[in-house]
């Protein structure tokens, strides 16, 4: 295979080059057509095309008929994300169990209710049998996110009911997975590392007494153990990133692709497909590499005048991946603040103080004070620039000594819920299936015979 690839490289490439400039639309006509390109206008709103009962994102308000922006508000089922960290914080309780089960039955358990709840994500959290040897060992992908939607399409082939879209089944189905993820992510990536790095092999079955964070924590290290402190900010984490209402491009693909009443797992699949791209799960790992590039270049962290130098060059594409992009900053909703992230700094904080990390802590937070400034003043923009949750999860991944390809799994182990929450809301109200329009802009030709042409 290998051969006829690089046998072809030219032609390959001429190809492409041919196919990619017949792809390529007049921008002009986007305007003419009135089409929401992205789904948004151009102001960035999202074009409305469902209704949800799940999560609420709140970025403005209405004073005197006019939309004003405000500081971020996110809602699970009604209730503010900030109440809900501070709720089981407060008690100093994990929350992500808790939180799950808000997100998929609309309502806060009761402590007898959590209790069964946590016992039945315990039940599922069990491979099928030789599954990890047969599946998650043979052939491991370097990308994380490959391996974890391969496993999600293979497990289909071990359930009896697999097609079956019934609410019961698919809840049976979604609790297997948002049980399952942790073990498919972490356990891809030892056995990649294994096999491609030549590193030690260990796969370390997870607890029944233990949370979801303490467990992730457990079965990726070698000692299998962690602080108090990791495994609370983690499950912090996994909370603020479990749904972010259904427009988000992977969420509004389990929906596309759940009108359709395809089964569970392929719907999930190409959920993780798209929560992979760069531009929505895998921004916080483009953050962690932006930073790792500014500290080569920047002598002084708390010289302002040397990060905002800085990045304006990341602004100007004289730095980094040169892409013209501060990554982090700015978000499809907030304009003002996103609360995901204002939640997350304050635990942030004291995990860096932990690790003995506060100096990176505070480039961070002067980026956070700096890159809204600097992108006002060097781009034209519809609305207000805020640093959103990807800018600080991926500096945590690191402090809790997560491996760069486990970031976007993370985010999955979270999304997971939402997602499936989703599918049920989806089923449920056996909606159309979702198609909208493009509008073709293409003129008729006469077919030519092959020995004419």
């Amino acid at each position: 295979m290998a051969n006829i690839y690089s046998e072809n490289t030219q032609e390959i490439i001429d190809l492409a080059a041919y196919a990619e400039s017949h792809a390529k639309i007049d921008p002009a006509l986007y305007s003419k057509w009135d089409v929401k390109r992205g789904l948004r206008d151009q102001t960035g709103k999202g074009v409305l095309t469902g209704l949800t009962h799940i999560s609420d994102v709140r970025a403005n308000k209405i004073v005197d008929g006019v939309q004003v922006p405000i500081d971020g508000e996110l809602f699970y089922r009604g209730y503010n994300i900030r109440d809900l960290v501070n709720g089981f914080s407060a008690d100093n309780r994990f929350g992500y169990e808790e939180v799950t089960y808000l997100l998929l039955f609309d309502k806060l358990p009761n402590e007898e209710e959590l209790t069964k709840f946590k016992n039945l994500l315990s039940f599922y959290r069990s491979l099928p049998t030789s599954f990890v040897r047969d599946i998650i060992m043979k052939a491991p992908s370097r990308d994380m996110m490959n391996t974890l939607a391969r496993s999600v399409l293979t497990l289909y082939s071990y359930d009896e009911k697999d097609d079956d879209i019934s609410i019961p089944n698919v809840l049976r189905q979604s609790l297997q997975l948002i049980s399952l993820f942790p073990l498919l992510s972490v356990y891809g990536y030892q056995a990649y590392r294994h096999y491609h790095d030549n590193k030690s092999l260990y796969i370390h079955s997870p607890k029944e007494n233990l949370s979801t964070a303490e467990n992730i924590l457990r079965i990726l290290r070698p000692d299998k153990s962690y602080t108090p402190l990791e495994a609370r900010i983690l499950d912090v984490a996994l909370v603020l990133h479990m749904e972010h209402g259904g427009g988000n491009n992977s969420t509004f693909t389990t929906h596309v692709v759940t009108s359709t009443h395809t089964d569970t797992y392929s719907a999930i699949a190409a959920a993780l497909g798209s929560l992979k791209g760069p531009r929505h799960g895998g921004a916080n790992l483009k953050v962690v590499d932006m930073i790792a590039d500014m500290k080569k270049e920047i002598k002084d962290w708390k010289d302002e005048d040397e990060v905002s130098a800085y990045l304006r060059k990341l602004l100007r594409g004289e730095a980094f991946d040169h892409q013209g992009l501060i990554y982090g900053m700015g978000h499809a909703v907030y304009s003002t603040s996103d609360p995901r992230e204002l939640i997350f700094k304050e635990y942030v904080e004291k995990l860096s103080k932990e690790k003995g990390l506060s100096e990176e802590f505070e480039l961070y937070s002067l980026i956070e004070k700096l890159g809204p400034k600097i992108i006002s003043q060097e781009r034209h923009m519809f609305k207000g620039v805020c640093c959103n949750v990807d800018f600080y999860s991926g500096f945590v991944y690191e402090m809790l000594g997560i491996p760069k390809e486990l970031f976007t799994p993370m985010f999955a182990v979270a999304r997971i819920v939402g997602w499936s929450a989703h599918r049920i809301e989806e089923l449920s109200n056996n909606g159309k299936i979702i198609r909208p329009a493009y509008k073709p802009v293409i003129t008729d030709e006469q077919y030519v015979a092959l020995s004419n042409r």
